[in-house]
């Protein structure tokens, strides 16, 4: 993917109102959505206590995740694409696991996150794409 393909795909981000995600949330905790400017791109991020404790992004039918739990990167194939009676509802998001974490597509998250460098929760994103990257590859 080119570059500036990438910095658009950064810049297309935008976040959807608190409201909607934290009526049920406990003490604490806090998830923060972003919708990108194409159809199923989304990244989703859980904090507790202004930490990364999970996160999303879906992008084109991939899926990257990580969880402070097992600080392991998980990839994989999102069905949004898919058009049976299960992938009607749109909020109906089955994310299918790769073997092993896809490499590029680490990157190309990796890269898409880093186009909003200076924003506080991109920078901690970038951090963690960044700490962790030299750990798995």
């Amino acid at each position: 993917m080119q570059k500036t393909e990438i910095q658009s795909l950064g810049r297309s981000l935008r976040p959807i109102d608190r409201k909607l995600l934290d009526r049920d949330r406990e003490a604490g905790k806090e998830r923060i959505w972003y919708q990108g400017g194409e159809l199923y791109f989304d990244l989703f991020v859980d904090l507790r206590h202004d930490e990364i404790e999970w996160f999303q992004l879906t992008l084109r039918g991939r899926s990257i995740s990580w969880h402070c739990q097992d600080k392991q990167w998980q990839t994989g194939r999102t069905n949004e694409f898919r058009s049976d009676d299960m992938t009607f509802y749109s909020a109906s998001k089955i994310v299918e696991s790769d073997r092993q974490c896809d490499r590029e597509f680490f990157d190309l998250a990796g890269e898409i996150v880093g186009t909003r460098k200076g924003e506080a929760l991109f920078d901690k994103l970038s951090q963690l794409f960044q700490t962790t990257r030299t750990k798995m590859f």
